[in-house]
């Protein structure tokens, strides 16, 4: 497919933005941005955007932009309506679709209707965890419309949160009025990427220590990954049926809701709750 475009592409890259996921963006960025121009794409540019880049994008006229943005705004419906509005074609989800993704409650009203399993879980304001657990433990914490597992905390009776959480411990409810709260399903963190209609592979996400939080997505050596992942072929074929499903039912004309995340909690019964899905994997 990409034989088939034009080199002479005015390209921009859009990266970095004021998300807690700037950094990452930014190293996502320049990847995408030398992988473009070491595949013959002669006219790439990099745009690390701030409050005016509608006024740079003006000036720049790119013909179409990659979108490496990580978090708001870049992935939560602002930057695809404002390049809907500037008819800029751009890459991955689409307004309505990063809008649903992004807010895993919206995520969940769409996609258990259609008999994707997810955790049940009930949003809850931060100052209410002070008085009491919003369920038994263990359970898990985290914002309502932040990805990259910003801000997740695991909730559990060995932990040092306090009974109840404390409001002098560090977690997420320092910094977000609304969590939601999802019982903790321990397991194996298995994840399928889809491209159009078609899953690609399981891979597993070993993390060396911990859960796949932020640090062990982003700082190199911290996770293996194991693809394919080594899991019985009941296990793949489940995750591979029910990847574009995922997808199909989050589908804004050709854009889609990207890959979705798995935890293995029953090989036997094969039980796969769907943790989430990504605008930009």
């Amino acid at each position: 497919m990409g034989e088939l475009l034009d080199r002479n592409l005015n390209i921009v890259v859009l990266m970095g933005g004021w998300s807690s996921e700037r950094s990452v963006s930014l190293m996502s960025g320049e990847g995408v941005a030398n992988a473009l121009r070491e595949r013959g794409f002669s006219n790439v540019s990099t745009v690390d955007m701030d409050r005016n880049v509608a006024q740079v994008l003006a000036g720049i006229r790119p013909d179409v932009i990659f979108n490496a943005l990580h978090g708001t705004p870049g992935e939560d419906g602002t930057i695809q309506g404002l390049l809907d509005l500037m008819q800029i074609p751009y890459t991955h989800s689409g307004l309505e679709t990063s809008v649903i993704a992004i807010d895993k409650e919206l995520t969940k009203m769409v996609l258990v209707p259609h008999g994707i399993r997810m955790p049940k879980g009930k949003v809850v304001e931060t100052k209410t965890l002070f008085e009491g657990d919003p369920m038994a433990r263990p359970y898990v914490l985290k914002p309502v419309n932040e990805g990259s597992s910003v801000g997740v905390a695991i909730v559990t009776d060995e932990g040092n949160y306090g009974h109840p959480i404390s409001a002098r411990a560090e977690g997420p409810w320092l910094h977000f009025e609304r969590l939601l709260a999802e019982p903790f399903i321990k397991g194996r963190e298995l994840t399928v990427a889809v491209m159009g209609d078609e899953p690609l592979a399981v891979t597993e996400l070993k993390p060396k220590a911990g859960f796949y939080d932020y640090d062990a997505k982003y700082t190199d050596g911290l996770t293996q990954h194991v693809c394919p992942a080594e899991i019985p072929c009941e296990i793949a074929t489940a995750m591979m049926d029910s990847s574009p499903i995922v997808c199909i039912t989050g589908q804004v004309g050709s854009r889609l809701i990207g890959s979705d995340a798995f935890q293995e909690t029953d090989i036997t019964g094969i039980t796969l709750p769907v943790d989430g899905g990504m605008t930009m994997p």
